[in-house]
């Protein structure tokens, strides 16, 4: 075996190491402030004096239940949905479908939520719709939905983004599964279009998709940005609570916000273990429902609200983001107007200049992970159909680890190491915590379309005198052009989305369109926070378009050229 062979096989473990070893030391350097040990503030000894601070914060039993509310309903809402929207639209329509909830996916949460924030807020867009015809209002109401201790909005945030996720997903798991063959035999039974893909399909479907519900579920659990803008305020959520007492200049808070994300890691741990509990209760009910053969009923009219819903939060992602693109070239939009008085270029003209270096900082860091990530992710995937070893369950696990562990628990710990390493603040480290969520959604983007490429051509190539690589080279990549795209599409919106791994890995000195804009979205103007809310949606919507759109014209390109010949 050649060196380039030999590098090849040492790249799964590479890969995997990124991923393990900034969770591990992560989580420890969490773990250990979290009872009163960090040497180099004060903490030389064990004790649960972080735990009773935690505890006896004035707010800490409303923030728990604020945050398990907003968590589990979160993806409860999602999974439901999702499912709802399969089971009314599969085959074609699914297939289009999931292609359009492509752009929304793209679109980073903290865009999505600061739409949101103008769609539902007093003086948001509904309110504006419907006043004075329908309510009455000339001025906007007195009462809270942005920021209500219920946390509904940030709920309806997470559910916009989750579904498109989650539908995605399913149509991706639909390729492992016999689907087409079995719903005809249960439509020849006299099973409803719906009934039968609810009894027949879902059943086989949802084991392919448990990794990326529990992510969801980690992820609701543990959001930061989405809270800090939607979520209610005094007192916040768990996560927003640990992110405050270890930004805030009173070192001592440290270990109470060290105690806050371990409970956060105890929380998700606790949440992916009740779930799973659930799904055997729900798999045994789901049974004795099978058993029973009714060919339409109730589920059939489930699926169809769920589908309407479905439908109703894409339009609304839509207009989240369309209410920002209006907000940034407004000149005046007084309630209730349903349109601004006039438009400018003013609020764009004032903000190039900081714009033009939080754009290139974005853009640079989002294009280094992109191209790492597809060099990681492809690298493995070769070496997996070279020694045709595919990875199992426990590698899946590993691969979702830095998805499934709330990034709360473990960056703020991978950030006392970049301290101790004199890292901190750099766009290496930066670029490394953004590898961390990259890598997975990449390889989890390019593993299915990889696999799925016939061996023959590779063999034939070989046969003809190809090495190994030059068959990599001109004859895989090639075929693979188009998901090549899509995940680098993938990858890019996800760093372009990153908070957390940008504010703590970068120690504040690496400003992203996504920090600026949720610092922005506690009080500038709207006008501003519509300028960069539109533009963090645009660069991940431009290279998501750009990836669907090259290979069409390419094709278009050889079949133009094949007719003329």
């Amino acid at each position: 075996m050649s060196e380039s062979g030999g590098a090849l096989r040492a790249l799964p473990a590479v890969t995997v190491l990124l991923f393990l070893l900034p969770v591990a030391a992560g989580v420890a350097g969490t773990l250990l402030p979290a009872f009163g040990y960090l040497p180099a503030i004060g903490g030389h000894a064990l004790s649960l004096e972080p735990w009773r601070r935690l505890i006896a914060y004035p707010g800490f039993a409303t923030s728990l239940g604020t945050t398990l509310f907003t968590g589990v309903a979160a993806t409860l809402v999602a999974v439901v949905l999702a499912a709802g929207f399969c089971a009314v639209a599969h085959g074609r329509l699914a297939r289009t479908a999931g292609a359009w909830m492509a752009p929304v996916l793209a679109t980073p949460h903290a865009a999505i939520a600061l739409g949101v924030a103008f769609l539902v807020a007093p003086s948001g867009w509904i309110a504006r719709a419907l006043s004075p015809w329908l309510t009455g209002w000339t001025l906007p109401p007195d009462f809270a939905t942005v920021g209500h201790r219920s946390g509904l909005a940030l709920v309806l945030a997470l559910v916009l983004k989750e579904v498109p996720y989650l539908v995605l997903m399913i149509a991706g798991a639909l390729h492992q599964v016999p689907a087409a063959a079995q719903l005809n035999v249960a439509r020849s039974l006299g099973y409803g279009r719906t009934e039968a893909w609810l009894k027949v399909v879902l059943p086989q479907v949802y084991p392919q998709i448990r990794l990326p519900v529990y992510a969801v579920l980690a992820f609701s659990l543990s959001v930061v940005d989405v809270a800090l803008i939607l979520g209610p305020g005094n007192p916040p959520t768990l996560a927003v609570l640990a992110m405050r007492w270890f930004a805030d200049a009173d070192i001592r808070f440290y270990f109470p916000a060290a105690a806050a994300a371990c409970l956060m890691l105890l929380i998700v741990i606790t949440a992916i273990a009740t779930w799973r509990g659930v799904e055997a209760g729900v798999a045994r009910l789901g049974r004795r429902w099978i058993a029973r053969g009714t060919r339409r009923g109730v589920a059939s009219l489930a699926a169809a609200a769920a589908t309407a819903l479905a439908v109703a939060g894409g339009a609304a992602s839509v207009l989240a983001i369309a209410g920002m693109l209006l907000w940034s070239f407004a000149t005046q939009w007084r309630f209730p107007a349903a349109l601004p008085d006039g438009w400018t270029f003013a609020t764009w003209a004032r903000q190039s200049g900081s714009l033009a270096a939080t754009t290139a900082t974005t853009l640079m860091l989002a294009l280094a992970a992109t191209v790492i990530a597809l060099a990681l992710a492809a690298g493995c995937l070769e070496n997996e159909a070279r020694t045709r070893r595919r990875a199992g369950t426990r590698s899946l696990w590993l691969l979702y680890l830095p998805l499934l562990v709330p990034q709360i628990a473990f960056l703020f710990g991978a950030q006392v190491l970049l301290i101790r390493t004199a890292q901190d603040g750099t766009f290496a480290a930066t670029l490394w915590a953004h590898l961390v969520f990259v890598v997975p959604y990449v390889f989890l983007s390019l593993a299915d379309p990889w696999r799925a490429v016939d061996p023959r051509y590779a063999r034939t190539a070989a046969s003809l005198g190809a090495s190994p690589w030059r068959v990599f080279l001109r004859v895989k990549l090639p075929l693979l052009r188009g998901p090549l795209l899509v995940a680098a599409a993938v990858g890019f919106a996800v760093s372009v989305g990153q908070y957390l791994a940008t504010l703590f890995a970068g120690n504040g000195r690496v400003a992203t369109l996504t920090t600026d804009a949720v610092a922005l979205a506690a009080g500038a103007d709207r006008r501003v926070i519509g300028v960069y809310a539109v533009l963090q949606a645009l660069l991940p919507l431009a290279v998501y378009l750009a990836a669907v759109l090259l290979p069409r014209r390419r094709l278009a390109q050889r079949t133009s050229a094949v007719g003329r010949a």
